[in-house]
Formats: C-alpha cells, sequence, structure tokens
C-alpha cells in the first residue's frame, strides 16, 4: 500500500528551525529537530513515501514564520522552497493541486457544517481541514500518517483496516 506523510505544522515549524518552536508534543512523545530530521530522512530513504504539505499547514508556518524573532527572511525562504516542491510535485511531494476538490463550495459547506462540533472538542479549524486532507488521501488507498506532535490532531489519523484474505472454496 502507498505510505502517504501529511505534515502538520507543529512538526513543518521545527523542520524549517522556526525561531521560538524548536520542540513539540508532550513530554512522553516530545518531537525535536534530530527527531523530525531523522523521521523526514527515513521515509525519504523509503521511496515508498509521499509528503502532503495541507495548506493549513503552509498558512499557520507562515505565520509564525512571519512572527518569529529572526531568521523570518531565511525560513521564508525555506517554506517558499517547500511550496514550490509541492506545486510541482516534485519527489517525494504529492502536488498540491490534488488538494482543491477539498476548497470546492461543496466541501467548503460541509466544512462549515461539521466543523462547530469539532470546534467544540477544541479541534481548531487548521485541523479539521488537515483531517479532510487524511481522509481524502485514505479514500484514495493511502495508507495516512500525520506526522504532528498534536496528539488530539494524530487521533483523528485515519484507520485502515486490513483485508483478510478469503479462502478459495473447494469445488
Amino acid at each position: 500500500m502507498k505510505h502517504l506523510l501529511i505534515i502538520d505544522t507543529s512538526i513543518l515549524a521545527i523542520w524549517l528551525e522556526v525561531p521560538g518552536m524548536e520542540n513539540c508534543g508532550p513530554d512522553h512523545d516530545r518531537w525535536d529537530k534530530k527527531r523530525v530530521a531523522q523521521k523526514i530522512q527515513s521515509e525519504i530513504d523509503e521511496k515508498t513515501t509521499t509528503f502532503v504539505l495541507p495548506l493549513a499547514s503552509i498558512i499557520e508556518t507562515g505565520n509564525h514564520i512571519a512572527h518569529a524573532r529572526h531568521s523570518r527572511k531565511e525560513r521564508g525562504d525555506a517554506l517558499a522552497d517547500l511550496m514550490r516542491k509541492s506545486a510541482d510535485q516534485q519527489t517525494p511531494w504529492a502536488a498540491f493541486s490534488d488538494q482543491t476538490v477539498l476548497w470546492s463550495s461543496e466541501k467548503l459547506k460541509l466544512l462549515a457544517d461539521s466543523w462547530p462540533e469539532l470546534a467544540a472538542q477544541k479541534l481548531s479549524l487548521g485541523d479539521a481541514t488537515i483531517k479532510d486532507v487524511a481522509e481524502y488521501y485514505t479514500q484514495m488507498g493511502y495508507s495516512v500518517e500525520i506526522l504532528t506532535g498534536d496528539l488530539g490532531l494524530k487521533a483523528y489519523e485515519p484507520r485502515v483496516s486490513v483485508e483478510i484474505p478469503r479462502r478459495r472454496q473447494r469445488g
């Protein structure tokens, strides 16, 4: 099965070394630059993983960069580079245009209908859209992993049921 890695803001900010965002996650599952770099590199080395940058991660990370204490231009260049790679579908990145179906009028109305309940459960609007990205790729036949330090978002990672082969009937 094809593997897909959705990169959340919390991890993307660490990977890009956004000042003030050096780690994330609870104490028992802490993410830092070394752990993020090892995870990303191991997925690249596997050569079977496709990376996805959701629009929410791009916007939120861009906001963090713009408000950082320093290195805004350098971190902005690094994010822009990943955005171009995604736009150009440069391996291992999925084309960002694959996600455009999630921004149709119909999908925005579905998001509007479902999000207030998710907000009551403390899931941000950005995370709700990342959840939708994960579900979209799962329906396309991918094994989806949301790479995040946010256990609340991680809980929405789609589970793929394993198909149990049927026994052949002897005739």
